[in-house]
């Protein structure tokens, strides 16, 4: 197998997003909807349930979400974790930020509760999701929300220009974890908010499932460990870390909720 470097990961995990980018687009166009065509945490080929048939990714988990009407294809398209716009604090006039942005389905909610004055800005490296979003976006008829291609370690954006990053189920599919978080602290601005959904793997990961290139695509492989997490926000000079374990989404690792904030 290849090395896994920083640059092979990020164009795995590309390829394997534009996959399904495209075939959540071929099943809307072909009436079925973008539940049914076949997506999961990041990828057609893999399940959205565990071994027990739990549904622990994907649009089900926004189920009574608010702040949601007009973004139920993205919601179905949804490749996530968890649900990081229930715990952002979002506010009338914030400018806000999700990294890996996908179909789009928390832009248009973090869009619809930051307006009138505030905006959204969906971040993603993959054309194919871009342009799902933008469509998505489109359909809803939100029109603070905007779509920009880039990298999680190397963000298009300005120093302290946001309010909130959020993100669902991307930080772990990162190579340099480390980076990603540095930027999202750079692009905050003072008192700024960090609230992500994101796995976190058990300290007794086993080596096969780190070295499994499908798993890391999918979601488990690249998360950080709890303290790994912890160490990695502090090290990047964000506050008042806090992780929350949701649910179980594989024998060796969990959902959770990550929060934090940049000193004011």
């Amino acid at each position: 197998m290849a090395e896994l470097t920083d640059t092979t990961i990020r164009e795995l995990v590309r390829e394997r997003y534009a996959a399904a980018a495209t075939s959540i687009a071929q099943g809307a166009s072909a009436g079925c909807g973008a539940e049914s065509a076949g997506s999961s945490c990041c990828a057609p080929a893999m399940s959205t349930t565990d071994t027990a048939g739990n549904e622990v990714f994907g649009g089900s988990l926004y189920a009574g979400e608010t702040a949601a009407a007009g973004a139920e294809d993205a919601i179905a398209a949804s490749l996530g974790c968890g649900v990081p716009t229930a715990v952002a604090d979002l506010r009338d006039g914030d400018v806000v930020l999700d990294l890996g942005s996908g179909a789009g389905a928390d832009v248009l909610i973090s869009a619809r509760r930051v307006a009138p004055s505030g905006r959204a800005i969906g971040l993603d490296m993959t054309d194919e999701m871009l342009a799902l979003a933008r469509a998505n976006a489109a359909a809803a008829g939100v029109e603070n929300a905007e779509f920009v291609k880039g990298y999680l370690e190397a963000l298009p954006l300005q120093d302290a220009s946001v309010d909130v990053v959020i993100s669902n189920c991307v930080v772990n599919l990162s190579g340099d974890k480390a980076q990603v978080l540095r930027e999202a602290a750079r692009v905050l601005r003072p008192g700024g908010r960090f609230a992500v959904s994101d796995v976190i793997a058990d300290p007794d990961m086993d080596d096969a499932t780190r070295a499994d290139i499908a798993q890391w695509t999918g979601c488990v492989a690249g998360a950080l460990t709890r303290s790994g997490f912890e160490a990695a926000l502090a090290a990047a000079g964000l506050v008042d870390v806090e992780i929350i374990e949701t649910h179980r989404v594989h024998e060796h690792a969990a959902a959770a909720i990550v929060r934090a904030r940049k000193p004011a």
